[in-house]
């Protein structure tokens, strides 16, 4: 005799159905600080660069960081991948590892697909370069970027060669700034050796407006703007990809 499920029973499932979804999302944030993301499909990746970027060295685990061997193969992957046709990069970091930050920037510069960089909170230091090598570049109206010369950590070694590293290190990353923004060089190092803007450190702090007027940033906006404009860059490669 085959036995039948009463409407209220199915409705009874279907709650603790919903009930358990709600405790593996609210177990989600508890454990890992974020809710599952809505499953779609998208023609943009988007990576975030959060907190410190950690390079060659591991950096303790109470602090918030991105490790740039992580976020190398999804670039690889934006690239590769026929279905993806742009790269959305949020940034909200205090910087980090240079060589680190210098080449993920190298590696989204050097993309043939289109790219929109957006600055929320944060994008200091070595996240400058990381700012300006997408294709367009926007920051929140209230989002600061602090420039300033290169720092390092640990044994540093007295001698002339060391100062030598130390300048075509900072050179690269002044290069790499100035090729890929609209600011020109001497206000940039007017900026990255200034004394006066921060206590005891070298540097300035840029507010979102000012950063545009420097020529740093493209634009003033937020996640729909950045959005906007990176979906106008995917036409246009498909347009010159037509017309080839």
């Amino acid at each position: 005799m085959y036995g039948f499920r009463s409407d209220e029973a199915n409705e009874a499932e279907e709650t603790d159905n919903k009930k358990e979804s709600r405790d593996k999302s609210a177990e989600n944030i508890k454990e890992l600080g974020e809710a599952r993301v809505p499953q779609f499909r998208s023609n943009i990746h988007c990576i975030t660069i959060i907190g410190q970027i950690e390079g060659h060295v591991l950096l303790p685990p109470q602090n918030k960081s991105t490790k740039y061997e992580h976020i190398i193969p999804q670039i690889v992957a934006v690239e590769e991948n026929p279905e993806i046709e742009g790269l959305l990069l949020i940034l909200n970091t205090v910087g980090g590892d240079v060589e680190a930050g210098l080449a993920l920037s190298e590696l989204i510069v050097s993309m043939k697909k289109p790219s929109v960089s957006l600055v929320l909170g944060g994008g200091h230091s070595i996240g400058v370069p990381l700012a300006v090598s997408a294709t367009c570049s926007f920051i929140a109206p209230t989002a600061t970027m602090t420039i300033h010369p290169i720092r390092m950590n640990g044994l540093i070694i007295g001698v002339p060669q060391t100062f030598d590293y130390f300048n075509k290190m900072q050179e690269r990353i002044i290069r790499f700034i100035v090729e890929h923004s609209h600011i020109d060089l001497e206000t940039l190092k007017k900026l990255m050796f200034t004394t006066s803007e921060l206590a005891n450190d070298v540097g300035t702090v840029l507010v979102g407006p000012e950063a545009v007027k420097f020529g740093l940033i493209n634009e003033i906006g937020g996640l729909h703007q950045a959005l906007t404009k990176l979906q106008d860059l995917i036409k246009e490669a498909k347009q010159e990809k037509k017309m080839q």
